[in-house]
């Protein structure tokens, strides 16, 4: 009976409910893209490092292990680092953040990159050769709708795209470490050295021998800096989440509480009937909840499905994931604001005297 009551209710208040699910549907958006880019940006950022090839890392002192690095460490620490024990090849290279969000040019060594990485995948064009040469992946070219051959102005220097390559090594755009040296004027210094090891095993053994042997040096190894990768470890974004989210119910609960308030007053004789012919406080707080809840269910798909839609608008720019378990999360707390938004006038409801309510116009 509660179902079929409010089956009518919405069916003769189309609109009303519809711009109620599609208000409530907005907050579940809203969360879902949040973690979705927060996600996709660590997923990125870990394929990009577990694709370098190394095993351990080290950084220059006080720099932050997962940030851009400032150029401070001598060359030769390359050379040093290469001959300690289990190191079969140390590799410097230059980070330089450009004026894109998230993006910076990082100097390399081709040869000693391809050495360690195994090489790109090219799409188009060939590796780096002359010092004006940059190297873009297609991640950066479609969103720029770029090519080889092309010439691309980037940190106020003009580049020739020499090749166009997969995405998943280190970053999205590449140059000569000498090139990059000389423009940040760091010449003969790097901002970061990856090792690779004799046996990945290894890892942790000399992770620890080298932070006794450089003290003051940030070193770690791989799988621990891919593990620092996630919100957690980062204070202001798991705060900016927290803030989106707790905004989000707000929202819900502001838009389930007015939907419902408007409909117990439109729907004030309807109710003085029910109670006049017998129906319990029991029966009208469930119809007034059932409703809530539906409203609630129907923006929580909603919202889901314009996710998807949010993904496809913003993928092109930034990486986007969809967070399945996400959506239980951004479900029941929208479910939630929902039932918490029809208390109020589910109580207004049960308190109507039968008598006024079927006299009112």
């Amino acid at each position: 009976m509660i179902l079929k009551l409010v089956w009518e209710n919405v069916r003769h208040k189309p609109v009303r409910t519809l711009l109620s699910i599609l208000l409530v549907a907005v907050p579940v958006t809203l969360i879902l893209t949040i973690i979705g880019l927060s996600i996709g940006f660590f997923e990125d950022s870990q394929k990009r490092s577990g694709g370098v090839g190394a095993d351990v890392l080290m950084k220059p002192p006080n720099a932050n292990l997962i940030t851009f690095s400032s150029v401070t460490m001598p060359s030769k620490i390359v050379e040093v680092l290469a001959a300690e024990p289990h190191v079969v090849q140390a590799m410097g290279t230059v980070v330089n953040p450009t004026s894109g969000f998230l993006e910076a040019l990082n100097g390399i060594d081709p040869v000693a990159f391809d050495k360690m990485s195994g090489g790109f995948t090219f799409a188009e064009g060939h590796n780096l050769q002359g010092p004006d040469d940059i190297l873009i992946d297609t991640w950066y070219a479609d969103q720029h709708h770029l090519h080889a051959g092309q010439k691309v102005n980037i940190s106020n220097k003009e580049w020739t795209i020499a090749g166009i390559v997969e995405p998943g090594k280190l970053g999205h755009l590449f140059v000569q470490i000498h090139t990059l040296q000389e423009m940040v004027g760091a010449s003969n210094h790097v901002s970061q050295v990856f090792m690779k090891l004799d046996d990945p095993a290894n890892a942790e053994k000399v992770v620890s021998y080298l932070k006794k042997k450089y003290e003051g040096y940030p070193v770690l190894s791989m799988q621990e800096l891919q593990s620092l990768l996630s919100v957690d470890h980062i204070p202001v974004l798991k705060t900016f989440i927290n803030v989106i989210i707790g905004l989000s119910v707000l929202i819900g609960f502001a838009v389930v509480s007015l939907s419902m308030y408007m409909a117990v007053l439109q729907r004030t004789r309807e109710i003085g009937i029910l109670k006049s012919l017998g129906a319990s406080k029991g029966l009208v707080m469930g119809i007034i909840l059932a409703e809530a809840f539906c409203i609630g269910f129907g923006g929580t798909v909603l919202g889901i499905l314009l996710s998807y839609a949010s993904r496809l608008a913003i993928q092109t720019f930034m990486p986007l994931a969809i967070v399945y378990s996400w959506w239980l999360i951004a479900g029941g707390i929208a479910m939630g604001a929902a039932l918490l938004g029809a208390l109020y006038p589910g109580m207004m409801a049960v308190r109507q005297d039968p008598i006024e309510a079927l006299a009112y116009e």
